[in-house]
């Protein structure tokens, strides 16, 4: 169980931090969690800071913290201070909402290693030690995206984590992770 937001979503990105309306979510959790009730309890979306309050005034750590990430946007800064923590980071919309399809480099690497994009992107985030969380409902798109049995060399690694972050979402511009306020 995770505590989706650690602000509002009207407040999403915004100065006010929430930190005592999180300790207080968060105190619940452990609650559950020393209970039996659930097996693992983190966060999503939650920067830096939130994570220091948690850690700091908590009795247990995050197991994971599920953020935004994939080629294009990836907080690397983010993922080595959950690593340092031992924070398991996992990667929601390794796709990037579908925005990465069409991206004409992605799309000439993943040709280069014969896989499809989607596939390139699971294993960008899986090179990088996060948990991948891709989102399907086709049942062959589910197998396609297990079959990441591959590697990605050291400098097309390079490449794609520099690639410019995608400034339009479409659709999921609606959502205050994928819109302006980040």
């Amino acid at each position: 169980m995770i505590i989706h937001s650690p602000q509002p979503w009207g407040d999403f990105a915004g100065e006010e931090r929430f930190f005592e309306g999180n300790l207080e979510a968060w105190r619940a959790l452990e609650e559950a969690y020393n209970a039996g009730k659930i097996r693992a309890i983190g966060v999503s979306n939650f920067e830096q800071a939130d994570l220091a309050n948690l850690l700091n005034n908590a009795s247990i750590k995050p197991m994971l913290n599920q953020v935004l990430a994939h080629i294009s946007n990836t907080p690397f800064d983010l993922i080595e201070y959950c690593e340092s923590k031992g924070i398991l980071v996992e990667a929601y919309s390794p796709v990037a909402h579908g925005k990465i399809l069409d991206h004409k480099e992605i799309a000439e690497m993943a040709a280069k290693y014969g896989v499809s994009v989607p596939q390139l992107s699971i294993r960008y985030c899986l090179e990088l030690g996060l948990l991948p969380l891709p989102k399907t409902a086709n049942p062959d798109h589910m197998r396609t995206n297990a079959a990441v049995d591959f590697e990605i060399s050291a400098a097309d690694m390079d490449v794609l984590k520099s690639i410019d972050r995608i400034k339009d979402y479409g659709d999921a511009n609606m959502f205050p992770v994928y819109g302006a306020k980040l």
